[in-house]
């Protein structure tokens, strides 16, 4: 079973889907081992780690793409729903996008209404695409995709901007236009979320990411509100990397790094989880080493 036909079957089962955020083909595999049935691959996630850029539009689809094949390639038939920013461009780069990350091996794509170059949907400052574009894009992703398994979810910045009851308004024609799930970012209460799950008719997809506009909410608490589906889109990477940084920081004032081994995946450990005998017995079997000389 690949991954869009997975992911059709998880939403179409009770119980609310958990993604933690991947930036890579390794944390995917970690999520893979932790007992995660999808993941998300997050586009400030992949500039972070792939570029060291900030997540303002300059990771390319292309880019997206090759690293969403990289992720699937690590976790075949694990449900990737993955960051599509604004489309990268007008309705037709949408559509390119939707044929990238299906051959790519992605089970979904979110498309938000900001204005192009987009911000982070927890900062100030967005501003919006009118309706009728967003849309447009809408349509033209539902058109654009080959398995009717792969999801377009339509993410609606607009509370932010124009308040929530114009944000639902939007929503509701983002469903009419066919997205199979609605995104509503940066709600900021419990009253919120509850306001759309009660007017919205379609699968909801709720950010808990840290440091933003949203308060910190269970997964539960998400469930018992009607939500589907709840992402953690950065939360490894910003783990992993206060990790590395004090130890960074441990390194160059010690010298050693033997007071951390605890800290660590042991070497057989990670070769288990990057199934490294597996791979070394195709080597043996595929290429054996030449017989000594007697």
């Amino acid at each position: 079973m690949n991954g869009s036909a997975r992911l059709a079957e998880l939403l179409n089962r009770d119980g609310i889907i958990v993604a933690p955020g991947v930036h890579d083909a390794i944390t995917s595999k970690l999520a893979a081992e932790a007992g995660f049935e999808a993941c998300y691959i997050s586009g400030s996630g992949i500039s972070t780690a792939l570029t060291g850029f900030p997540d303002v539009g300059m990771v390319t689809s292309t880019e997206m793409a090759k690293a969403v094949q990289y992720i699937n390639d690590a976790v075949p038939g694990m449900p990737l729903m993955v960051d599509g920013d604004t489309g990268h461009g007008s309705a037709l780069n949408a559509m390119r996008y939707v044929h990238e990350l299906e051959r790519a091996g992605a089970a979904a794509v979110h498309i938000e209404d900001q204005e192009f170059p987009k911000r982070c949907g927890h900062l100030d400052g967005k501003t919006l695409v009118p309706v009728d574009e967003m849309v447009g894009k809408v349509r033209a992703a539902v058109e654009a995709r080959s398995d009717p398994n792969f999801q377009i979810i339509a993410r609606c910045d607009a509370k932010a901007v124009e308040g929530l009851d114009a944000a639902i308004e939007r929503m509701k024609r983002y469903a009419d236009a066919g997205a199979d799930i609605i995104f509503p970012e940066a709600l900021q209460s419990e009253e919120e979320f509850r306001a759309v799950a009660k007017v919205i008719e379609r699968p909801l997809f709720a950010n808990m990411t840290e440091f933003g506009k949203t308060p910190y909410i269970t997964t539960r608490q998400f469930e018992e509100w009607g939500f589907k589906i709840v992402i953690f889109p950065v939360t490894a990477l910003r783990i992993a990397n206060h990790a590395v940084l004090e130890f960074f920081k441990w390194l160059r004032e010690s010298g050693t790094q033997e007071p951390h081994l605890d800290r660590m995946l042991t070497r057989q450990h990670l070769y288990e989880i990057i199934d490294y005998p597996k791979y070394q017995a195709y080597q043996d079997s595929f290429a054996p080493s030449a017989d000594p000389v007697p």
